[in-house]
């Protein structure tokens, strides 16, 4: 009963036009509200209410998040999946690392050019929605086909086996991601709005690393499976499909209109390849050249890769540090700190953060957020203590605030950035915003898998040994704290003077629909 509760009080802060309006479901089952124009203070600001406010209904916040879901879900169960490669089937570390960066060229290469085409597709069911469908399809089918992996089988025979799926998985991902991302761009022109629904799709998400992190104790249950890698052929089966039917849940509910006449967008034709080629540069050259845009970009890729360089620091802490190399001491409190952090996050953090925006502004909301972080890292110095685990999970609440938070905002953030482009340059580019933006987060993972290295290698710690040389594990704390305090000190800098204010968005969008009433015919 009391979960029951939470949820519907999260889901009322996030899906709630504002403090002041009644009749909230009401009006979120209309996607586009006209509402006559006027001006009201709130605190001694002036607010701005738009004559074509487009509001989304809930059920299509949730369909969109849904996808969320499945689109977080693939690469949580990847990263626990990937480990079995090495201890449950042989993988060496060169092979293993080629597996992790391959595909993710291939991915990181991809992103843009499907940007280009997705924000230039003609179709009748809109610019995103058929490479959802397909991409759900293709994402979900090749990952339960590249991990029938067999312990019989030659390594070289996996390898290659493996390698060929995990290139078709992330092409098939970036064919679904990248227009799903363009999408939730789309979906409200509203300075608000923008923010409850990614507020709503990354609250449905976070749920994927509420589930992932139980996958250890599943696979490693010799009453479950005879071997780590049995368990994974078995549940990526179950993730493959359930992934694929989520991911293809916005494609079929979400409305998009139709572009099937646009006179606007590029000819993807293969005659015309070479305008397009010159025109997709020149476009990221445009997109990069937006000041808030690369503060944005900056900020993400700062908070995101120092989080990222220590996450798995918290494993190795918990067993090393707390129960002294004793992995069967250390039990479930690894995945019991993952879950924690997850359902903080998804109760406490989205919630305030939207009720915050909403009243503070979404560039206040971020540095506020990420001080408050600060103090969660700083607490885990003192709260990461031999023999009491529960100690660790009480600087959870404040240190999710810094990357529970992030995506929320930022994404919100950059859907204001896709109206000043068009106020610039005429075009709607949201395909190619999110294909930039997600790039710097896959930069963040790869900056981040290196540091992570460079550290475990300057403390001495090694994650084979029963016992650490001494100062190994002070210096794993150390840098848990440090690392992530510094990234965010250098992300509240880089955006300390972001200027894409509710009042400039508001300035922008009425300048876009009064040029987009003159350009209609009287």
């Amino acid at each position: 009963m009391q979960t029951r509760i939470a949820i519907y009080a999260s889901a009322n802060i996030l899906t709630r036009p504002g403090a002041v309006e009644t009749g909230a479901i009401a009006c979120l089952n209309r996607l586009s509200v006209p509402v006559v124009k006027e001006k009201t203070t709130l605190g001694g600001v002036k607010k701005h209410v738009s004559s074509s406010r487009m509001l989304v209904p809930i059920f299509e916040k949730i369909a969109y998040g849904a996808g969320m879901l499945g689109n977080q879900m693939f690469p949580a169960a990847l990263g626990i999946f990937m480990v079995v490669l090495v201890q449950g089937l042989g993988f060496p570390p060169l092979l293993w690392g080629l597996l992790f960066f391959l595909p993710r060229l291939l991915d990181a290469i991809l992103d843009p050019i499907m940007g280009f085409i997705s924000d230039n597709t003609r179709s009748s069911w809109g610019r995103r929605k058929p490479y959802i469908l397909v991409g759900a399809v293709i994402t979900g089918l090749s990952y339960i086909i590249m991990w029938q992996l067999y312990e019989s089988n030659s390594l070289s025979f996996n390898f290659t086996y493996f390698l060929i799926g995990s290139l078709v998985f992330y092409v098939g991902l970036t064919i679904f991601a990248t227009p799903y991302i363009a999408m939730g761009y789309e979906m409200s022109n509203d300075f608000h709005e923008r923010t409850r629904l990614m507020a709503v799709a990354q609250w449905i998400g976070q749920w994927a690393w509420v589930i992932v992190p139980w996958f250890w104790p599943l696979l490693y249950n010799p009453e479950l499976f005879d071997s780590p890698a049995e368990g994974v052929r078995l549940l990526a089966i179950w993730v493959g499909l359930g992934c694929m039917a989520l991911a293809a849940i916005p494609a079929i509910i979400v409305r998009s209109p139709s572009t099937k006449d646009a006179d606007d967008l590029e000819d993807l034709s293969l005659g015309n390849i070479g305008k397009n080629q010159k025109t997709f540069l020149t476009g990221f050259g445009v997109a990069l050249s937006l000041k808030p845009f690369r503060k944005l970009c900056a900020a993400t890729l700062l908070v995101f890769s120092s989080f990222q360089t220590v996450a798995a620091f918290s494993f190795f802490i918990v067993v090393h540090h707390l129960f002294g190399g004793d992995a069967g001491a250390a039990g479930n409190w690894p995945a019991w700190f993952g879950t924690i952090s997850a359902l903080a996050t998804c109760f406490l953090v989205i919630p305030v953060i939207t009720f915050m925006a909403t009243r503070l502004g979404k560039k206040n909301t971020f540095l506020i957020t990420q001080a408050v972080s600060l103090i969660g890292y700083v607490m885990f110095w003192w709260c990461f203590v031999p023999g009491e685990p529960m100690l660790m999970l009480l600087p959870i609440p404040f240190f999710s605030f810094g990357i529970g938070g992030l995506f929320t905002l930022m994404t919100s953030m950059t859907a204001d950035v896709c109206d000043l482009d068009e106020l610039n340059t005429g075009l709607r580019r949201e395909g190619t915003f999110g294909a930039l933006y997600w790039l710097m987060v896959k930069f963040g993972v790869a900056i981040a898998g290196g540091l992570s290295g460079l550290i475990m290698a300057w403390t001495g710690f090694s994650p084979d040994a029963s016992v650490q040389v001494e100062g190994a594990m002070d210096g794993m704390r150390f840098a848990y704290s440090l690392v992530p305090i510094v990234g965010a000190l250098l992300a509240i800098w880089f955006m300390r003077d972001y200027d894409v204010s509710e009042a400039r968005a508001n300035e922008i969008r009425d300048s876009l629909e009064k040029r987009r009433a003159e350009a209609v015919p009287a």
